[in-house]
């Protein structure tokens, strides 16, 4: 393949990357994520890096909205939104430039690390089940 044949990769092929991810965590991680919504956006919002107080749109690789489990009570309130992570395409792929990991594990680290957010669990639980999605 030449390298006029080379483009960035697209919202697609993020989503495929971290659907395929998401398959390679362990079942019991994954029946905990039911109702988690992963979306694909190319920079977060106005909004977002405002909250986050980001420098630049390219600060944020991925970010978890809504409540953790351990915040949930035990009845899921009226009018709750879905719990939702965002990955942020064109900062991944300048982080992934910019280093030495292949696309797949940069996406596979954020997700896993997002989803830490919704569990609650320390960084030292999500690189355990980081390495077991590789």
């Amino acid at each position: 393949m030449g390298l006029g044949a080379l483009r960035a990769p697209t919202l697609d092929d993020i989503d495929a990357l971290a659907e395929a991810a998401f398959a390679r965590l362990p079942d019991s991680f994954r029946k905990r994520c039911e109702g988690l919504v992963i979306r694909v956006v190319d920079f977060p919002d106005d909004e977002t890096l405002d909250e986050m107080g980001a420098e630049s749109e390219f600060d944020l690789l991925g970010l978890f909205r809504g409540r953790g489990l351990a915040h949930r009570g035990a009845v899921e309130e009226t009018g709750d939104l879905p719990n939702m992570i965002f990955l942020y395409r064109r900062p991944l792929l300048d982080f992934w430039c910019e280093g030495e990991d292949t696309l797949a594990a940069v996406v596979t680290h954020v997700l896993v690390h997002e989803i830490g957010h919704h569990f609650g669990l320390s960084d030292a639980d999500m690189e355990g089940i980081e390495r077991a999605a590789q």
